[in-house]
């Protein structure tokens, strides 16, 4: 999910790596974007703490597994848009692979299939643990991440982005890492998955305020092309407020104020609310992008920490 697959970068772009490269598939991971993959992780890990049922292994493989699947994800959306149009040399984010010819849409495809299928290995182990529900979660996460740009009906592209991002990279992610170790899903661990959706879709939107002028040329009929610049920023600043907001929530539910230690991260939200609302060219929104994905990490550890405390 091009989210998380933040089209992350500098305000200038790197130099290039050379086609074929292992740089090349390193841009293609979109590196940067990881350490999101990890934010819902660590807070469904402090939930199972908290509830008694925390254990080292199966959170070791969801960890694997939402890295793999991240990558994954990034590799469709590098393939997918580029294909589509989406990614063309009107671009003003970060350079892609494909659409810069450092790999083909071939060799792309080849390696997206094969990080899902190394996504299997942590999968089995927790379908091991958790049954059913955990295979019906792995599945529709892969599903997910290729239909995000990919399949017939992409959904980034009929503007349910920041739905498919809440739902896997925060309830989904939350929810899941919590049940495969202590193998229930509580209101705790319900209302923890809240803030993390809506800061992930948060990354996503600053993506698509960036790219609104070339996702409409292309067709990518995204949230921010139907709202307009305008309605992209107010859902930004909906999106960060609500995750500050329901941290009173699932203190009330955890019956500690340790969930307000991510409170702390807010100093950290005032430089991507300024450059969305200030700036609309490529580079700063570029860095605001980034500073967001900082924003959710940042809160995600001091919550995990505060729920943990």
């Amino acid at each position: 999910m091009e989210t998380l697959t933040a089209r992350d970068g500098a305000a200038r772009a790197p130099a290039l790596p050379a086609p074929g490269s292992p740089g090349a598939w390193i841009l293609a991971a979109r590196p940067r974007t990881l350490p999101a993959a990890l934010a819902p992780v660590a807070v469904g890990t402090a939930i199972a703490a908290v509830e008694g049922g925390a254990r080292a292994l199966p959170a070791l493989a969801a960890a694997c597994g939402a890295l793999l699947l991240q990558i994954g994800a990034n590799f469709a959306n590098d393939v997918f848009d580029a294909e589509r149009g989406a990614d063309g040399e009107a671009r003003i984010g970060p350079p892609r692979a494909v659409q810069q010819g450092l790999l083909s849409p071939r060799a792309v495809r080849r390696g997206m299939a094969a990080v899902f299928g190394a996504a299997l290995a942590p999968g089995l182990y927790l379908a091991a643990i958790g049954g059913w529900p955990i295979v019906a979660l792995g599945a529709a996460s892969i599903a997910a991440a290729v239909a995000y740009t990919g399949g017939p009906w992409p959904l980034g592209y009929h503007g349910l982005g920041e739905v498919a991002v809440f739902l896997f990279f925060g309830l989904a992610a939350v929810c899941g890492t919590s049940y495969v170790q202590t193998l229930a899903v509580s209101p705790a661990a319900l209302a923890a998955s809240l803030p993390i959706g809506a800061l992930a879709s948060a990354i996503l939107v600053v993506n698509n305020l960036r790219d609104v002028e070339t996702d409409a040329l292309a067709g990518k009929r995204t949230l921010a092309v139907r709202l307009g610049r305008r309605g992209a920023r107010l859902e930004y600043l909906a999106l960060v407020a609500t995750a500050f907001a329901a941290c009173p929530l699932l203190a009330l539910a955890l019956e500690s104020p340790g969930p307000l230690l991510a409170w702390l991260s807010a100093p950290l939200a005032q430089g991507p609310l300024r450059s969305v609302f200030q700036r609309s060219d490529g580079p700063a929104l570029n860095a605001a992008l980034a500073e967001s994905a900082r924003l959710e990490l940042a809160f995600a550890l001091l919550l995990a920490l505060g729920i943990a405390l």
